[in-house]
Order: C-alpha cells, then structure tokens, then sequence
C-alpha cells in the first residue's frame, strides 16, 4: 500500500466497520459470489478515447500531479475527463464515501468514457463496495485499472460483475517504457501478452536487478486474482472477493515489516485461501526487509517458503508487480498459465474485445 502507515489504516478499518450500518449493510446482508459468473471483457482502448480520472481514495494534495497524469495520458493518446469529485478531501481521503463512489458510478455510466484509471492509492476504495452500482457497471464494462488501495475495487467488481479488471499504474506513477509498453500491449493492442522480468545485465557478469526466485518449479493454469496483499487481507470474510478455487493468486506490498507479511500469509492460510489455488506469483514487496532492529527476524525468501513451498503448487517470487517503477499491467480474472521454473505468466487469450 501507498500513503499511509499500517497503524493509520488499522484506525481507518475500525472507523469504517463502525460505519457500515449507516451505510444500510450488515453482515445478514452478505450474499454468496456468483461462482457461474460469465468473464466479461472491456473493449479495448484506441487512441482518441477518453479515460475518466477519478480519486477513490486518498486526497488528491497535488494539483500538479493530477496535471501530470493528464498529460502522460494524452502522450498516449488519450483525452481525459476528470470525476466530480477529483479534487474533495474529506481528511485523508477524496472526499467522503459517497461522493467517491459517485464518481466511480458516474464514469462506468458515462457513455463518452472507455477506461477509467484511478490517480492513486492510500486508503478508502474498501468503504465503497456497499455504495457501487454492480448492475450499471456490468452493463457498462470498460477498463478499469489501479493497484495498491485499488486492489479492493479490482476484486469486489470482478467478483460481483465477472469484469476483468487490471492491476496496472495509477495516474502519477512513472510512466517509463516498459510500464507503457505493458499497459498498450494488454490494453491496446488486446494481445495474449507474455509478462516476463527484463534480463538486461548491464555492466554485470550477472544479472543482479528484477531477478526471479523459484520457489517451487512447474506450470500452472488459472484465473489471475491477486493484489495488494495488505489490502486483499483486509476484506477477507466479506463478499467481495472472487472465487479462489484452482486460481493463480498474485500478490505484492510496501513497506510491510516481514512479521507482518507472515501474519497476512497466515491469514491467507487459515482463511483457506492458498489450498485452492493452482499457482501463486508473489511481485515485489519493496522496503520489506527484516531492518537494524529486527535481530532474529526470518527474512522474506523464509517467510515465503515456509507458506508457499507446502503447497506443492507452481510458485515463483520477484515479478514486475508492486509498488515499483517498472511494472506489468495484470488482468483480475483473466485465464493464464505461470512458468514457475522461467518466472513468466502467459496470457492464454487477449483480455479486452
């Protein structure tokens, strides 16, 4: 996750349960998933199309970033309409539960918009999924695309729509090369795209950035579901989480002490979560190391193995998925296949129409 420490999130979860009856929900409320939901595909982006900005959930403190991301898109060729509520702060947050998912709903209603892309992360997209219309945005499909806090937007729509939706930049990440070349292959070009770590080794005699870890070897095939483990974690219970039987779950996070990713494994575990899935990619975890005052700390490879290797499913870590500058763009309920042994993730169909 992005923005804000873990501590800050922890007091925003218990101010948003205790919210929730306000926002007519209870748990008596909660429906099964629809494990027969049909895979619905965006249609593609092209250039001229409008993507809607939206904010849904931390503030937008940067006027120039906003302005920034409105020019990236346009070098690739996009127009840009912004949300309502884009620039409203309610705290921490864009602006108050209802008037983020009000842009969120009025972009997947708005018949001029094609893709919609999140500004970026922090916290607040988990206290929106009562508040999202699921029937006009299964109606309407488009892309949607976000990681970090975004992740639970991502889920819950493909969960409760069958929309494929996408773990990919937010408007003010870099928009290097290799981030753009993944984000028009997946969403422009509609190909079955081939995700593999760049294998530059530069001045070195040996690759020593971006390297794959094979935790157990082997091939797996499965719908991609995954994201911001933090974030995935948190909703965990709820029914907004897709269907996890024979997955690939692909998880990444920031600045996250290692006891702590261990905790969100175990939680994982216990949920019965990481028994159905037929592979896992774990991304980046990036500032995830035991740090100077963490004597006897296991380290993260440790963590990873100890919850991963049981599983005698195809599992490899390091892949271009996180909270870094060089990243895939991922499809949430897509159908791929992972090389554990290559550390690669092929697409078995293009993902948009």
């Amino acid at each position: 996750m992005t923005f804000r420490s873990r501590r800050e999130v922890l007091a925003s979860l218990s101010l948003a349960a205790a919210s929730l009856p306000l926002l007519g929900f209870t748990s008596s409320d909660a429906k099964t998933v629809d494990k027969n939901l049909k895979t619905i595909l965006p249609p593609r982006l092209k250039p001229n199309d409008t993507v809607g900005l939206i904010c849904p959930a931390g503030a937008a403190f940067s006027k120039e970033k906003v302005q920034i991301t409105v020019e990236s898109l346009e070098a690739l060729g996009l127009k840009v309409k912004l949300g309502k509520h884009v620039f409203d702060r309610f705290g921490y947050l864009a602006g108050t539960d209802q008037a983020r998912a009000e842009d969120v709903n009025a972009m997947f209603a708005d018949k001029s918009v094609q893709g919609i892309l999140a500004i970026h992360g922090g916290w607040g997209c988990a206290r929106l999924l009562p508040l999202l219309d699921y029937k006009t945005i299964q109606h309407n499909p488009k892309v949607l695309i976000g990681y970090s806090d975004i992740t639970s937007l991502l889920l819950a729509i493909t969960a409760k729509t069958g929309l494929v939706t996408f773990h990919g930049p937010v408007g003010s990440a870099t928009w290097n090369k290799f981030s753009v070349d993944s984000f028009k292959q997946v969403l422009f070009d509609g190909a079955p795209a081939l995700f593999e770590n760049p294998k530059d080794v530069g001045d070195n005699l040996a690759l020593t950035r971006d390297r794959i870890t094979t935790i157990t070897p082997g091939t797996a095939k499965g719908k991609l579901v995954g994201g911001n483990l933090t974030v995935l974690t948190s909703i965990i219970g709820s029914e907004y989480l897709p269907n996890w039987k024979d997955a690939i779950l692909f998880l990444e996070d920031t600045n996250e002490n290692v006891y702590k990713v261990d905790r969100m494994l175990t939680q994982l575990k216990l949920a019965g979560v990481l028994h159905q899935v037929s592979g896992v990619v774990f991304g980046k975890c990036s500032d995830c190391e035991p740090g100077n005052n963490s004597y006897g700390s296991l380290t993260l490879e440790e963590v990873l193995e100890q919850h991963l290797q049981p599983l005698k499913v195809p599992v490899y870590s390091g892949a271009m998925i996180g909270h870094i500058t060089h990243k895939f763009t991922i499809p949430v309920g897509a159908e791929a296949e992972i090389n554990a042994t290559n550390g690669t993730i092929q697409l078995l169909n293009g993902v948009v129409v």
